[in-house]
């Protein structure tokens, strides 16, 4: 595992992603909003096990690549890192062009729970954000990169979804304040693709495990 420098740095990133405004948490609101409370829950709860689907490939796929060679290893994380400060480039260029968002347009789902899966596992952008953000923390050099990457997965996925419960239970001021305030989902955009920036580049230039 990382050191604790190292690790305080991950869950700090973790959670201040986990707060912001994305494409997850407006999901669970439009399903809150068009079911109500229980089917956003149901909908947190589908996109959790849909995230460690991701969790589990990617972690599968990092632990092929150091098994191969320690220098590909550092060129994912190299790429991962570059890749962290274009999302937060681009998250911040997004914030400029906001638009007021209408999360009352899905219809009511038969299964909640399992489109929350599919919805989470078809996203090609979780699994790249798992393979650019996760490798950054684990040490290859303690060994089982595999069980490292889980844990750390897990707890990245664990607080997204606890960001998305709690933005369930309080859909009605919070989804509102989220849905119309542009100013505040510009400031909440800005803020973490500049902490993105911060964290790709903190990645790229600090020391490698």
């Amino acid at each position: 595992m990382a050191g604790s420098t190292h690790f305080l740095v991950f869950l700090t990133a973790a959670v201040l992603l986990a707060i912001a405004p994305g494409p997850g948490m407006l999901y669970v609101l439009a399903r809150t909003f068009a079911g109500g409370r229980r089917e956003g829950l149901l909908s947190s709860l589908g996109t959790f096990f849909g995230g460690m689907v991701h969790v589990f490939a990617a972690a599968a796929g990092i632990s092929i690549i150091l098994a191969k060679s320690a220098l590909a290893f550092a060129a994912v994380k190299y790429l991962g890192a570059a890749y962290l400060c274009f999302l937060g480039i681009r998250m911040i260029l997004d914030a400029r062009r906001d638009e007021r968002i209408s999360l009352t347009a899905l219809p009511r789902a038969k299964n909640p729970f399992l489109q929350g899966i599919l919805t989470e596992v078809l996203n090609p952008k979780t699994a790249l954000f798992f393979l650019s953000f996760i490798p950054q923390f684990v040490n290859h050099s303690g060994g089982h990169v595999f069980v490292q990457f889980v844990l750390l997965g897990t707890i990245s996925v664990t607080l997204n979804t606890a960001a998305d419960i709690i933005v369930t239970l309080l859909a009605g001021p919070l989804g509102q304040r989220i849905r119309e305030s542009a100013r505040f989902r510009r400031r909440q955009r800005t803020v973490t693709g500049a902490i993105m920036i911060g964290l790709g580049t903190y990645l790229a230039v600090g020391e490698s495990n």
